[in-house]
């Protein structure tokens, strides 16, 4: 007896077709052929790969072009328009927007999310109480990790830190950064090193999101990170600044974040939209070139960072489409490259948020079932899914497409 059969499901890194029991929320056999009672879904040799990971990702500030425009396309533009908007966020209204995004990121392969939550006196917790509040609703189909963070600065937000102790001490999973909006941004990193060392929490920051390569926070927090002997607990985020290093200085600041064990992620969406708006011709890209680190040992994920908002007026929640946006701008195209874009969509991610991304007897039966025969092909083609599963149980169907031929 199974609970549900896969049947003809191309793995990765095998090469005949495999049958999929599934009992009691777990993968409990993997045969050519197996026979038994209950729903068969036939993949018909389509991929089947653990969910995609989404690693950096802002549910409580998404869905609202209709109350916050940024005027001049630049990142100060869209953190003055949120800030401006935040003012009349509440719980219900962060709640129903982060749950619009949340279905969305569902049918679009994504089983797990680190999202980031602004907190500060504005705010208060009501953004944090309403992904609290997802997190518990959407647990069946989607695991949520929550990031508490200070937009707007830390020291020089007085009542700031206080909120955010109070999130870490009901329910945040760990604390991010954003050192350019502090009057200190040496002493927001000290200061958050000292609290994620308190609590025992990871850290995440935004970080370097200019063009600038003649100053950078990235060292102090690579400091820090050996000071406290936080490596391998540091991720930071944007990191504009690298995609204008020249070759030598790039390597340099590889073996700086390998030796402090500080992970890289890119937001290609969000980097592209908002940088070189000051070049009225060879528009730099702006995004930093993950898979370079990545060949050297660094953890570097692909994420959306936000949709629809100020930040980045697009989204579907893609982690495919925005993989491929990756490769496409970094130029990228063999099979091996590919195949490292989806890794950063998938396998990196799963490690940062402590998950196993393997299909194998005994493991949970989370994954989803694709259109292709390979990861590369996933990302080459921008693949949506077809069907997801999460513990055992469909959590969504996205049927091919009908033609109608006369």
């Amino acid at each position: 007896m199974f609970d549900y059969l896969v049947k003809n499901a191309c793995l990765h890194g095998e090469n005949t077709l495999l049958d999929l029991g599934i009992a009691d929320g777990k993968i409990v056999e993997i045969a050519q052929s197996i026979t038994g009672d209950g729903p068969v879904f036939d993949a018909a040799g389509q991929l089947v790969t653990a969910g995609f990971v989404e690693s950096h990702l802002h549910l409580d500030k998404a869905c609202i072009l209709d109350r916050a425009k940024n005027e001049t396309g630049t990142l100060a533009g869209a953190i003055s328009a949120v800030a401006n908007a935040k003012s009349g966020f509440t719980e219900d209204d962060v709640y129903a927007r982060g749950a619009k995004v949340i279905e969305k990121a569902i049918t679009q392969g994504t089983n797990a999310i680190r999202t980031h939550v602004e907190i500060d006196p504005g705010i208060g917790l009501a953004g944090f109480n309403a992904i609290k509040r997802l997190k518990v609703d959407y647990a069946w189909a989607m695991d949520i990790e929550i990031c508490v963070f200070p937009q707007e600065g830390l020291l020089n937000y007085p009542g700031t830190e206080e909120l955010l102790r109070e999130a870490l001490e009901n329910g945040a999973d760990l604390l991010g950064g954003c050192p350019y909006m502090d009057t200190d941004p040496d002493g927001q990193i000290l200061r958050l090193f000292e609290m994620a060392q308190e609590y025992d929490v990871d850290l995440d920051f935004h970080l370097d999101f200019d063009l600038d390569g003649s100053w950078r926070h990235l060292d102090e927090v690579a400091r820090q990170s050996i000071a406290f002997g936080w490596q391998g607990r540091v991720m930071i985020g944007h990191v504009t600044k690298l995609s204008v290093l020249p070759k030598p200085q790039l390597e340099d600041t590889i073996a700086i974040m390998r030796d402090a064990g500080i992970g890289l992620t890119v937001l290609p969406a969000t980097d592209l939209f908002l940088t070189g708006r000051d070049h009225d011709h060879s528009v730099p890209r702006g995004v930093a070139p993950a898979h370079k680190l990545a060949a050297h040992g660094v953890c570097c994920t692909i994420a959306t960072n936000n949709v629809l908002n100020p930040f980045t007026p697009y989204g579907d929640c893609s982690l495919s489409r925005m993989a491929n946006l990756y490769a496409n701008v970094s130029q990228l195209s063999t099979e091996a490259e590919l195949e490292n874009c989806f890794a950063m969509i998938a396998d990196a991610p799963a490690k940062l948020l402590g998950r196993s991304n393997r299909i194998a007897v005994g493991e949970t039966a989370s994954f989803i079932i694709l259109p292709a025969q390979s990861r590369a092909q996933v990302v080459s083609e921008i693949s949506r899914p077809v069907l997801g599963m999460k513990d055992g149980r469909v959590t969504f169907e996205h049927p091919a497409a009908r033609l109608f031929h006369p």
